[in-house]
């Protein structure tokens, strides 16, 4: 499959078909992306306001063969939002298309465009009296399509799941072209193959989600936040386990926080307030939703009894006021920050089975230690899923630079650790382009043949986002 560059001559017969302001120059933004290992190339960008327009740029992009990464907030940590090789493509955003179009609060639905920033939805669904759950540190940029293409995770996936476990069902554009009509609302729908579920997680490969009908829950009536001290990261994970049989499906979010993170956060963000001191080596933030009659801040005092006689927890504070939660929320949510301004030499956002935790982190530490033992590690993330962001940095007062030579190395054995326990290499994030390599190495070699079957099958001009999650 060979593209063809966005050129002027495709770009103006483009322009023709559209309403004279949608292709613009792209801005230094949308060649971008958080973590600064790349910088995309673009000849314009394409701002459609309604699917028929989106229709309309991928059909003639499909015809002549010229590739299309789709851009939503640019929040992606994986290169999938950026094409730094190629022939130069076209870029598609969303950003005009962010309406909500309805909201259904007795079927607990809300369909919403795809360019609607997370935030708008989870407010659009407090308007209503409802919750939707997806929660991320860039809830406040990212768009809800690029959640769904990432199938995004966050802190509630213990309790209510990742993007693709909130969205009923989709409208998209294919890479020919036409447009799929499936914004079902229906919670039970037999009738052939998922293409909602082939969709999600995609990253723009195989189409571009225009709209979504997306899953609400009832808002919590009372919601409890605590942070426990505990002795180590085995503890943590018994605790996990004594909180689900104590109070169930209540549990919304399982944090595991390490003291290099909290160290972190002291030596970057020193206002931020932290609630031990001296700091513990670990804790867990951990977040209760209950119902009517109940109370989650005597819920989490009696788990703290609980966890306490069993040698579990050694302190904690529980939230006696929302300000007090939020505080307690803000030492979780800015510990990204705190990571960023020290300047990782590899993160890794990874997966393992949950009971494998307490052997894999010491055996990570090892690991690197035998490469490079000035090395810091930061692992910190959603240990309810599973879900651990095992980040290592240089040494006090060296810059990530000194380490260039080692990243590689270092994601290896971070990598095939992960494998050798039975988890993924990617957990959240996505592939986009940072991990196409990883797939190809740890991936199921009959799976990944189907993917690319898949991909031909679907988009057999190969236009859609190149480069990204398939070989």
């Amino acid at each position: 499959m060979t593209l063809n560059p966005a050129d002027p001559d495709f770009l103006d017969a483009l322009s023709a078909r559209l309403p004279a302001d949608t292709l613009r120059r792209p801005e230094a933004r949308y060649l971008e992306e958080p973590r600064g290992r790349y910088t995309g190339q673009a000849t314009a960008v394409a701002l459609p306001r309604t699917t028929q327009e989106v229709a309309e740029i991928i059909r003639a992009a499909h015809d002549a063969h010229v590739g299309v990464v789709p851009y939503g907030g640019g929040t992606g940590l994986v290169g999938g939002q950026v094409m730094p090789e190629g022939p130069a493509p076209l870029l598609l955003s969303l950003e005009r298309m962010r309406s909500i179009r309805a909201v259904y609060p007795e079927e607990n639905v809300l369909i919403a465009e795809a360019g609607a920033v997370l935030a708008e939805v989870q407010a659009a669904a407090s308007d209503a009296g409802r919750l939707f759950p997806l929660s991320l540190a860039a809830e406040g940029t990212a768009q809800i399509g690029g959640n769904l293409a990432t199938n995004a995770g966050g802190v509630n996936v213990l309790r209510y799941g990742n993007a693709r476990d909130l969205c009923l069902g989709l409208e998209a554009v294919l890479p020919t072209g036409e447009i799929w009509h499936g914004l079902s609302r229906l919670r039970k729908d037999n009738t052939g193959y998922d293409l909602r579920n082939l969709l999600i997680g995609a990253e723009g490969t195989l189409g571009v989600i225009t709209a979504a009908a997306l899953k609400l829950s009832p808002i919590p009536a009372n919601a409890g936040t605590a942070i426990f001290t505990v002795p180590d990261s085995s503890a943590a994970v018994a605790l996990l386990a004594l909180a689900r049989d104590a109070v169930g499906e209540a549990v919304s979010a399982f944090e595991l926080i390490h003291r290099q993170g909290l160290d972190f956060l002291a030596e970057k963000l020193p206002d931020l307030r932290q609630p031990f001191d001296p700091r513990p080596d670990w804790c867990v933030l951990i977040e209760l939703g209950l119902g009517k009659g109940q109370n989650a801040e005597d819920a989490l005092a009696d788990l703290f009894g609980l966890a306490m006689d069993a040698g579990l927890a050694t302190d904690g504070v529980i939230a006696q006021s929302e300000a007090q939660r939020q505080a307690l929320w803000a030492l979780r949510e800015h510990i990204p920050e705190a990571n960023r301004l020290i300047g990782s030499v590899s993160s890794h956002d990874i997966s393992v089975p949950i009971s494998r935790i307490p052997d894999f982190i010491p055996a990570g530490w090892t690991a690197i230690a035998e490469l490079d033992a000035s090395l810091r590690i930061n692992c910190f993330g959603h240990l309810g899923d599973g879900n651990l962001h095992y980040n290592v940095f240089p040494g006090a007062g060296r810059s990530r630079a000194e380490y260039e030579p080692l990243r590689a190395e270092v994601k290896r054995i971070i990598h095939d650790l992960v494998h050798d326990y039975g988890g993924s290499m990617s957990a959240e994030h996505g592939i986009g382009r940072l991990k196409v390599a990883d797939l190809e190495r740890y991936g199921d070699p009959v799976k990944l043949a189907a993917m690319r079957g898949i991909k031909t099958a679907l988009d057999p001009h190969g236009i859609m986002n190149p480069g990204a999650v398939v070989a």
